[in-house]
């Protein structure tokens, strides 16, 4: 294969500190390569200033030997680069057609002649994908076939995913995959960043390895396993500690303490329908079914996010009194927390800095909202929590945004946190998180249920909900349907409970 892309010595600094340092990566044609590390480990970075986003501080880039300028997005695309980024940058209201051929628009347009064009070309991409069809109207895969519809139309001859397959079902990832090798028969170059190391060892070519800003490890995929990625990636073996599910006496099973949360019949529309469980304190309870099971649904009523039916809907006690919580202040009041899974969308408050978000959290738990805060007082608070979860940034004034996604996670569980709760509901809380900052994650959920707080744990991921659980409450078509014990849990056992 003919070398397309090569990067030599590409450093970047945000001021004055670099976040990648004198990196070196050659990308043949028709290859797909991932670049891995943890998160801040400097791949987005690196990535972004591929696309034009950021400017390289040193280094040059160059393409089929010759040297590029990318100072811009528009530049990159027209070098032949384009970025389909985690967070998909297109129009929801507006239809797939307009989406793919937007900035080409003529004086006078025909929307009929449009969606033909577009039709012919999904269709010799092999997308099935309505060009008629508002974007917003569409799921998460499908929307990535667009963003890789309008880069393959630009003539994109190298395709940058960032964490494509984070918010995708199984169903979705196994299309998005097989999408993947056709561009790759079609010559298009990939360079793939993922925390899923399975995806990478299964379908790249070629790995780069990146740790606090250096390529630290790099070629062929079949000279790599999983433990030799990881050991690269975070300097140590985490063999031990990463999913590790609960066997024997080796990780012993946490007994229920008082009944913190008791849900009675609960029922919200056709999501959540005539559910009931309990939740008990110094425990974690973990929720797991497919996706539309309707587990997120049930703790967001619960949490005061949604509301249950008004006739018929149930009943919810929190520490044995009845609740109906209007707004998620209220429960939050009470004691009980919901951290996100969708941090970006309504985890922070991204121009904000880390203290200020941090501080927001302690400011939900305030009755007056005129109240005088000290700024001193607030910044001391905001630091022992970025000591407790080992938050690390640029510098004390970086705002989130800046941030990578790792380190966004631990701000939202920290604003969540500070609020002193009783009841700690995280959903997905390792989703688009490197491996390093995993294993801290499920050290910190574990200290809380051995502090006595009651925890639940909603994940998709079957190996994380075994490692973390005490108790298991498998969700099917809107209805807890079972529960294990994790001693007795399996794999098995649990997708059959949630598929049947």
């Amino acid at each position: 294969m003919t070398t397309i892309l090569e990067i030599r010595g590409a450093t970047k600094e945000f001021r004055g500190v670099p976040a990648i340092r004198n990196i070196d990566l050659v990308l043949k044609q028709g290859e797909v390569h991932s670049v891995l590390g943890e998160n801040g480990a400097g791949k987005s970075t690196l990535m972004k200033a591929l696309a034009g986003v950021h400017q390289l501080t040193a280094g040059e880039i160059l393409m089929d030997g010759k040297p590029v300028d990318l100072s811009s997005p528009s530049a990159a695309l027209k070098a032949g680069i384009a970025m389909v980024f985690q967070e998909t940058n297109l129009v929801g209201s507006m239809t797939v057609a307009q989406n793919i051929y937007l900035g080409e628009e003529h004086f006078l347009n025909r929307l009929r002649g449009l969606y033909i064009r577009a039709q012919q070309f999904l269709a010799s991409m092999n997308f099935d994908v309505d060009p008629t069809a508002l974007v917003s109207s569409l799921g998460a895969a499908q929307r990535q076939m667009v963003e890789v519809a309008r880069a393959a139309h630009h003539a994109a001859r190298i395709i940058i995913f960032d964490e494509p397959t984070a918010t995708l079902t199984p169903e979705e990832k196994h299309h998005f995959f097989s999408l993947l090798q056709r561009l790759k028969a079609r010559g298009t170059s990939i360079l793939f960043i993922s925390h899923a190391l399975e995806e990478s060892l299964q379908y790249s070519d070629t790995l780069t390895i990146l740790r606090d800003g250096e390529r630290v490890a790099g070629g062929p995929v079949a000279e790599f396993d999983r433990d030799k990625v990881v050991q690269a990636m975070v300097g140590r073996s985490l063999s031990a500690d990463l999913y590790g599910a609960r066997k024997g006496h080796e990780l012993p099973v946490r007994p229920a303490g008082t009944r913190v949360l008791s849900v009675d019949n609960l029922s919200m529309g056709k999501i959540v329908r005539n559910t009931s469980f309990s939740i008990y304190s110094g425990q974690i309870t973990g929720m797991f079914g497919l996706v539309g099971a309707g587990r997120t649904e049930m703790m967001k009523v619960v949490s005061g996010a949604f509301k249950r039916d008004f006739f018929h809907g149930g009943e919810i006690s929190f520490e044995g009194r009845p609740v109906r919580y209007r707004v998620p202040r209220q429960a939050v009041r009470d004691g009980i927390v919901y951290i996100t899974e969708d941090r970006k969308l309504d985890g922070f408050f991204e121009t904000m800095t880390i203290d200020r978000n941090i501080q927001m959290g302690d400011l939900a738990m305030s009755s007056n909202p005129l109240s005088v805060v000290s700024m001193g007082q607030a910044r001391k608070l905001a630091q022992s929590w970025w000591s407790e979860l080992s938050i690390r940034a640029i510098n004390k004034d970086s705002k989130v945004l800046e941030l990578s996604g790792g380190n966004q996670q631990k701000v939202v569980i920290a604003k969540g946190l500070i609020q002193k709760p009783k009841l700690v509901i995280f959903d997905e809380p390792t989703r688009g998180v490197d491996v390093g900052s995993i294993v801290e994650i499920h050290q910190f959920i574990n200290k809380l249920a051995d502090e006595g707080i009651a925890v639940v744990v909603i994940s998709s991921y079957l190996p994380e909900i075994l490692a973390l659980s005490d108790r298991i409450l498998i969700a099917r078509q809107g209805q807890i349907v079972e529960e294990m014990r994790a001693g007795e849990a399996t794999e098995k056992r649990i997708m059959y409970a949630a598929v049947h």
